[in-house]
């Protein structure tokens, strides 16, 4: 590019594009904060509806009915958890490549477990009926790309939702099962891990699976064994009737996981918006000082073409 003017320009318009994006990643640091302390709040609270949970799979594992009914898998309910918008890195692609590849191969789709017995489906992959529930506009758009079904949409539970937005969405989950539509509903998320690092995963939610449950304590927290990993069975005094209790404390863990899964996926989601804007701001910066430099480059090149030309003609006149 030997057009000074030209390479001014460029000079100016990536300076403002810096600008932006290093306002866009201040923006963003303060929505990580908050989103990342949302969910540090709800981890104690988790790690402990996670027992209780695993606790009751364990100790109402025989009694098959309901929301602990396990069925051989024709038909499954994927909760996909992205963003609204872009510009957040590779956090939605990456969470959509983990769904594509359960959907190519979706041998831990059509498998259910009581207890240590594992339930395997006889029907065909190409048969198996996979239906969609999206959170975040971005998902909605990927699944709609993919060909396939969604039931429901939520977009508006991207940032810091409350529990309460959360119970539709849990409603509909539940009925579904119970109804026998589908046999197995798992949730595609994010997993934050640190402010670099954030992790897809897909987990299932129903039918309870005490041995999904325990690999997420143990996932949580290193010191898993205070949440009841190794100890032998709890004993529950159960009133006025499993039945009742079942009933009234199991959608309430199960709408906790989805809650805990979205503000996990929030916080991992600011913190790529954040490390994305910081990297363009960086390309910036970079492309800037390269610019400056041919830029005075050429400067430099003109001078000493003036200068010489100017010597020339004064050798010449003498």
């Amino acid at each position: 590019m030997s057009n000074s003017k030209e390479i001014r320009s460029r000079i100016k318009s990536i300076n403002n594009t810096g600008k932006i994006t290093r306002a866009m990643e201040m923006v963003s640091a303060a929505k990580m904060r908050k989103s990342t302390e949302s969910v540090l709040k709800i981890r104690d609270y988790a790690h402990s509806a996670w027992s209780v949970l695993t606790n009751l799979a364990r100790a109402f594992e025989e009694h098959g009915e309901g929301l602990l009914e396990v069925r051989a898998v024709k038909s499954v309910l994927i909760i996909v958890v992205t963003s609204n918008r872009g510009l957040c890195g590779s956090f939605n692609s990456q969470i959509m490549k983990k769904v594509r590849e359960e959907l190519n191969n979706p041998k831990s789709l059509k498998l259910n477990r009581v207890g240590e017995k594992k339930i395997e489906s006889d029907v065909l992959d190409k048969d198996l009926k996979v239906d969609f529930i999206t959170i975040g506009k971005k998902g909605e758009g990927l699944v709609k790309k993919l060909g396939r079904d969604i039931i429901a949409a939520f977009p508006e539970l991207t940032y810091l939702p409350k529990i309460e937005q959360v119970k539709p969405l849990s409603k509909i989950v539940i009925d579904e099962y119970l109804n026998k539509k589908y046999d197995k509903v798992v949730i595609a998320y994010t997993d934050y891990v640190s402010v670099i690092t954030q992790q897809p995963k897909i987990r299932q939610l129903l039918p309870i699976s005490k041995i999904d449950l325990e690999k997420q304590i143990a996932e949580m927290d290193s010191l898993a064994k205070e949440y009841g990993l190794e100890k032998p069975k709890s004993e529950y005094k159960v009133e006025p009737s499993p039945e009742g209790v079942l009933a009234h404390i199991i959608p309430r863990l199960i709408e906790m996981q989805i809650y805990h899964a979205i503000l996990e996926s929030n916080a991992s989601k600011e913190s790529a918006r954040m490390m994305a804007m910081r990297s363009a701001t960086d390309a910036a910066k970079d492309m800037s000082e390269g610019l400056n430099l041919a830029y005075n480059k050429i400067r430099q090149m003109k001078i000493t073409q003036e200068i010489a030309e100017i010597s020339a003609g004064r050798a010449a006149l003498e």
